[in-house]
């Protein structure tokens, strides 16, 4: 093999690894979650479209997230070489740096939401901006570093998708995705206090104030359940508003019953103190829960 051969073959393998540490900043996991709460919201909406155009219209809204998640990265570089849950990120670890990040993701912004507008519709495009622009500007670079509720009002960005899906669909806005929009909202401080508990070191480490920092452990834990609780009446308003029939109903219900119960274990454990085990219980099932009741959604709706 010939030195320009071989040159070229390392070339091409460090052009590989470099796309493939540009597929992580994009934040692959919670894109998965974007991608299947945004078609619910499209499939369970009174319009059907094609299979080419709605996996045309989730692709983008799919880029979209990765674009936040981004330039979340991009921005706090130095917070997350700081934390252990973070520090194997390609910004801190060396493999991308900040310039290629920003980008990166500033493309992806651009060519998501300028495509979803041109392949979809005007709304659609605008709630993916918006998600986009709360997500980096509001949550990331105003919120996070300055208030306990960081989490609580940030939590709209990632409750968009569905919505996003209905009116890819659509084309317009009612009450009906706006279910599937609080459904996300309200499960999503409980979901991240949990995590926030056995991971304060962390976010005491690089001056984060999460809720455990500073409200203390009891409060947090006031709170996490307090807003598994309010899942319960979040979860009765599709079926309310006829969106959902009993086939939602009933079992979401009980996976929210089984949610409050291991919330309601961690809040009577022993004052300012919690079990670890139980907190990660809690962010785990969490995932699981907030899964199925969207699984089961789509059931109902499909049946």
């Amino acid at each position: 093999m010939s030195t320009t051969n071989i040159r070229a073959k390392k070339q091409s393998l460090s052009d590989i690894k470099v796309f493939n540490e540009l597929i992580k900043l994009m934040k692959p996991r919670v894109m998965s979650l974007v991608i299947f709460t945004c078609a619910v919201g499209l499939l369970s909406s009174p319009i059907v479209l094609s299979v080419k155009d709605a996996m045309i219209g989730i692709l983008f809204v799919a880029m979209g997230a990765g674009a936040a998640g981004t330039l979340n990265m991009w921005y706090e570089a130095d917070l997350d070489k700081l934390m252990s849950r973070t520090c194997l990120r390609p910004i801190p670890r060396g493999k991308v740096n900040k310039d290629q990040a920003l980008i990166f993701g500033l493309l992806l912004s651009i060519i998501s939401v300028v495509s979803l507008y041109y392949f979809s519709n005007f709304l659609s495009a605008f709630l993916l901006f918006f998600t986009i622009f709360f997500y980096v500007i509001v949550y990331t670079i105003w919120l996070k570093r300055k208030t306990s509720q960081n989490i609580v009002i940030g939590g709209a960005s990632g409750a968009l998708p569905p919505v996003i899906g209905w009116t890819i669909a659509t084309n317009s806005l009612s009450m009906e995705p706006l279910t599937l929009f609080l459904i996300i909202f309200i499960w999503t401080p409980s979901h991240f206090w949990a995590l926030s508990l056995y991971k304060a070191n962390d976010y005491k480490r690089a001056k984060i104030p999460m809720l455990p920092i500073t409200d203390g452990i009891q409060n947090t834990k006031k709170n996490i359940l307090i807003y598994s609780l309010l899942m319960i009446p979040t979860i009765l308003i599709p079926y309310y508003i006829g969106f959902a029939g009993l086939t939602f109903l009933i079992p979401s219900l009980a996976l929210t019953l089984y949610y409050n119960y291991i919330c309601f274990n961690l809040y009577s454990f022993k004052k300012n103190k919690f079990d670890t085990n139980i907190a990660k219980h809690i962010f785990s099932y969490s995932i699981i829960y907030l899964f199925l009741i969207f699984v089961l959604f789509l059931i109902d709706k499909l049946i």
